[in-house]
């Protein structure tokens, strides 16, 4: 499989993510020749208990992350943030979670926008919006490398396309930059050779960044 990197936006102080942002980081991609594959779609949904004894309160996760992936349409993915927890089902689990009623959902965060192609990249640039509201919670981009599979290999073509790219958006002048914050994915149990649930991984991250984000502190204006 090939590999991949989970960025989020990373608005300066005091300012925040708009939808114009989105379409400059877009118009960006179409700049250097990256070619429109149409729209895609990744859901992430936080679960939290749906306990009739309270007392068995210990015995569950306080809550866990589902993400359905574009490209694993008939796989499901959950992740226990707190034991660093990552494991791959079939998407049939949804139903059997909604039958049995054990666990109900809080809240589905959805990733979604265009996908490029750019010679042996892939680039996704979506917005991030709540499964109730159109409201802008975040920016993302997916980069992924097709020809190799191995995290450490291809780290140092991945930082060199970060590079670029983030010269080409710094011609923007846009108050922010994508940021990336690789996991560390031994915590987890995965190894070098990437695999989806490497990318659930990152995308609970990129949350966790992303909520980091909007409750940072504003700057006082008088």
């Amino acid at each position: 499989m090939a590999i991949k990197w989970v960025l989020h936006w990373q608005p300066n102080a005091g300012t925040t993510v708009n939808s114009q942002i989105l379409s400059e980081v877009s118009q960006c991609v179409e700049s250097v020749n990256g070619v429109k594959e149409g729209r895609w779609k990744a859901t992430l949904t936080f679960y939290r208990p749906n306990l009739r004894d309270q007392t068995l309160q210990a015995e569950f996760p306080r809550d866990f992350l589902g993400i359905s992936l574009p490209e694993q349409p008939n796989k499901y993915y959950f992740i226990i943030r707190g034991q660093r927890i990552v494991l791959e089902a079939d998407s049939s689990i949804l139903a059997i979670m909604e039958k049995l009623q054990s666990y109900k959902s809080r809240v589905a965060l959805n990733f979604e926008g265009m996908q490029y192609q750019l010679g042996d990249f892939q680039l996704k640039v979506g917005k991030v919006v709540t499964n109730t509201s159109e409201s802008l919670r975040g920016i993302m981009m997916e980069v992924e490398y097709l020809p190799l599979s191995s995290i450490e290999k291809s780290r140092q073509i991945m930082e060199e396309f970060l590079d670029i790219w983030r010269e080409t958006v710094s011609k923007k002048s846009l108050p922010g930059q994508f940021m990336h914050n690789e996991p560390n994915y031994a915590e987890y149990g995965l190894s070098d050779q990437y695999t989806s649930q490497h990318t659930a991984v990152q995308y609970a991250t990129v949350l966790a960044q992303l909520i980091a984000t909007v409750h940072q502190p504003q700057p006082v204006r008088n």
